[in-house]
């Protein structure tokens, strides 16, 4: 029969994906903290207004790039919230994060390419590369560093091949926000090299205590192309709808690339994105507050146990130093983990070779859930 393409057959899994298998197949229940799925429902008028579409015969195809009413609603929200002089001619309606992810990367990287990704870093932004027939570079975020990316470590992995930088802030999985001048020095950095930025931004909406600053704020020369998503800010998931912001004659062309890829978003889930937008704030709030209780339930319990650990700015996630438990094998100790003790983390390798000793929990889950995980992470034997 004929072969695979090389690209396809050689993309690794993700991790995180193996140990939901793994977690499917027990015969009891799990308390799974390695996912990062919201555990509130979306807000009640988002899902009542992707009723009355359904209801209303809203089923037919729509613009490549998105309904009017949704891309200048979101260039508002760019304004307004993100602080960027956003159009509603540069937006472009995608099928959730993950698919504006893989649109700004088709319009930038060809075959053969490389592209620097984060490490630890989302493992979707190597797989989508590789994807596209592209190399993925990893550059390092050291715990000695503070997580933020060292700028000499960043020049030595530049080559002629070099085509495009992935930043994600808010980060999945560590849970950090880089600081304004780390943002204006990444952005300066792809200037020096005239490359792309692309910038993860889908947990701009989930910040505690900080302020989330976009690389767009810094862009002069037009090379920063923002992904943004409504999964995670209004528990979103399974609607899929995210969003690109571009320069308009790179919005131009990707809106192009829609029609062979998806053609477009499902219409009455735009409807219910921009419902989310317009409707009222408090549910969002609501899980906003939810997450940060989460947040310090769970670190004044892991301090006290004197487990180290990655103090969470922004996200929904907790990146814990497990070196002591692991024995250099944090995967195989996150599958005895869930066999022993049912509970499910995300093993850290699955973010990248510097992940080896760290294991990222979801505050995605419940409240109870949560402590209760991260107290058999610490029970004896």
């Amino acid at each position: 029969m004929p072969q695979l393409a090389p690209n396809a057959a050689t993309m690794p899994r993700s991790g995180i994906r193996r140990l939901m298998d793994a977690a499917w197949s027990l015969p009891g229940p799990v308390i799974g903290l390695h996912v990062g799925e919201p555990s509130f429902g979306a807000p009640a008028h988002v899902l009542e207004a992707a009723r009355r579409a359904y209801a209303a015969g809203d089923t037919h195809y729509v613009p490549n790039a998105g309904i009017p009413a949704l891309r200048a609603e979101l260039a508002r929200k760019l304004m307004t919230r993100n602080g960027l002089d956003a159009q509603p001619s540069q937006v472009v309606v995608s099928a959730g994060g993950a698919q504006a992810l893989h649109l700004t990367l088709s319009l930038t990287v060809a075959a053969g390419d490389e592209v620097l990704v984060p490490d630890p870093g989302w493992p979707n932004f190597a797989m989508a590369v590789q994807l596209l027939q592209a190399s993925p570079v990893r550059y390092p975020l050291r715990a000695e560093h503070g997580f933020r990316p060292d700028p000499a470590e960043l020049e030595a992995l530049v080559t002629d091949r070099t085509r495009a930088i992935i930043v994600n802030t808010p980060s999945n999985p560590l849970g950090t926000v880089l600081p304004a001048e780390d943002v204006e020095a990444l952005v300066r950095f792809a200037d020096r090299h005239n490359i792309w930025l692309i910038s993860d931004e889908c947990y701009d909406g989930l910040t505690f205590e900080v302020e989330h600053v976009s690389p767009a704020r810094f862009d002069t020369a037009g090379r920063v192309l923002s992904c943004y998503s409504f999964s995670k800010t209004y528990a979103m998931t399974g609607l899929r709808v995210g969003y690109l912001l571009a320069p308009e004659h790179v919005a131009e062309t990707a809106a192009k690339l829609q029609e062979p890829m998806i053609a477009c978003v499902n219409a009455p889930a735009q409807v219910a994105a921009l419902a989310a937008l317009t409707g009222p704030q408090d549910e969002a709030e609501a899980m906003l507050a939810a997450y940060r209780e989460r947040r310090d339930s769970a670190v004044a319990q892991l301090t006290a146990a004197g487990r180290a650990h990655v103090y969470p700015e922004g996200a929904f996630y907790l990146w814990l130093d497990v070196h002591d438990l692991c024995a250099g094998d944090v995967e195989a100790w996150a599958l005895d983990l869930l066999r022993t003790r049912s509970v499910a983390v995300a093993p850290g390798t699955t973010f990248g070779p510097l992940g080896e000793g760290w294991a990222r929990v979801s505050l995605a889950t419940g409240t109870d859930d949560l402590l209760e995980g991260l107290a058999r992470l610490e029970a004896p034997a």
